[in-house]
């Protein structure tokens, strides 16, 4: 028996065995991780092409604050006809899925902040088309001062605002945690010049 037992001990056929089973684990967590980072870096791309996406399509389509396309600063704001918009009159607008906020004068613009609900919706869905995932809620769209356009234009609005499209709230959820945790993305933006603002499809 103890000539049995010293040989047993004395074996090592089964060391390369042992060591793999130890081994696998980390190998696996490692290809996982690779393969999250690829993952992530595939999101992250994804949100900032939606962005930017968004941003094109709402600069050549329909204005959300609906009354900046027909609000006149010549005839209601008493600002010359041909003359730039000053910022005091046009500070910028906000715009989420619940509403349209004046960003300047205390919350409030001559041109009003009324909601077009169904151009919002078209930009949400034109967001989507690039990352699913992307609700409403996400979204959030800035209307800000850039001295463009002139009083009393008889072909479009007064102000060409800088459009900014924000994607916020989105989440990542590696591999590797099995779900468990989440990674919060950061923000994304991005920003154009306001072209026509009239119609519901973008070139």
């Amino acid at each position: 028996m103890s000539r049995f037992l010293r040989r047993f001990w004395q074996d090592s056929h089964g060391g390369p065995a042992a060591e793999f089973a130890l081994v696998v684990p980390i190998l696996i967590l490692f290809l996982l991780g690779i393969v999250d980072v690829g993952r992530l870096m595939w999101t992250w791309n994804q949100a900032e092409k939606a962005t930017q996406m968004g941003v094109r399509f709402a600069a050549v389509t329909n204005l959300i604050p609906s009354d900046l396309k027909t609000y006149s600063y010549a005839v209601s704001s008493g600002v010359p006809q041909g003359d730039v918009v000053p910022q005091s009159l046009f500070g910028g607008i906000k715009c989420t899925s619940a509403s349209c906020t004046c960003e300047n004068n205390g919350g409030t613009c001559p041109s009003g902040t009324s909601r077009d609900a169904a151009a919002f919706d078209a930009l949400v869905a034109r967001i989507a088309l690039f990352k699913n995932d992307v609700t409403g809620t996400n979204v959030e769209v800035d209307y800000d001062y850039s001295g463009l356009g002139f009083s009393g234009d008889p072909n479009g609005p007064d102000v060409a605002p800088l459009i900014t499209v924000k994607l916020t709230g989105l989440t990542f959820t590696p591999i590797v945690l099995l779900g468990a945790a989440t990674i919060n993305l950061p923000g994304f933006s991005a920003t154009l010049s306001m072209e026509d603002g009239d119609g519901t499809n973008s070139d």
